[in-house]
Parts: C-alpha cells; structure tokens; sequence
C-alpha cells in the first residue's frame, strides 16, 4: 500500500493520504497506524485523503468493517472524528460512510477540502 501519515499544518488533524485502490482489510492496517500516530501527539481528528483511490471491498466487508473490525481492533479510538475526503465524481466510498455512522463512528464523507478541515476543527 501507498500510503502517508502527517499532521495537517496547524497541528490540529492526523492526514491519512491513500495513493492506491483500499479494501476493508488494507484499510484498518492504515487506520491503526495513523491512530497510535495521532495518540502519540494527542490527536483524535482524522482527514483521510482518498481522493486517488476507490474503495473495491464488497458490500459484506465494508459492513463488517464498520461493525466488527473497527470495533474489535486494538489501537483504533472509537471516538475518533474522521472526514474522509474523496473525489467528486467517486461514489464507492458512499456506503462505508452509511455504515460507519450507523455503527457510532463519527465520520463524514467530503468533496470539498475546506469543508472537510471545517468539520475536523469545529470544538
């Protein structure tokens, strides 16, 4: 996978950049690494860029991830904001976003960068 982890110029959100196509399975190695970095500096907002990728888990997987592997896996913040920015005109993350609200997690699905920052950074 091609991936980085940074935190956003201010200080405030861990940035989660995805280069490649994610699975459920790639994509909560990804999460774990990004929450022991954004624990080990005291953050709990997450923009995940995925603006270059699609999501190509099938239906069953991005359902079970959102309500077993998400919740069962250690090092993950269950409490954790999360913007997940994706490109316009991509609709395969949509039902990952259905899925992982409907199981608690507060997370959001953004076209817009700045709306994205907004969400992460209202108190």
């Amino acid at each position: 996978m091609s991936y980085s982890i940074t935190t956003s110029p201010d200080g405030k959100y861990v940035i989660l950049k995805i280069q490649e196509n994610i699975t459920a399975e790639n994509m909560i190695k990804m999460i774990v690494e990004a929450h022991a970095f954004g624990n080990s500096r005291n953050l709990s907002c997450y923009l995940v860029d995925a603006t270059r990728c699609r999501n190509t888990s099938t239906v069953t997987d991005n359902y079970l991830f959102a309500y077993e592997d998400m919740k069962t896996t250690p090092g993950i913040n269950l409490t954790a904001r999360v913007a997940m920015l994706v490109s316009p005109d991509d609709h395969s993350h949509d039902f990952i976003e259905t899925v992982t609200q409907n199981s608690g997690f507060d997370t959001q699905l953004f076209r817009d960068h700045s709306e994205a920052v907004l969400f992460l950074t209202r108190v």
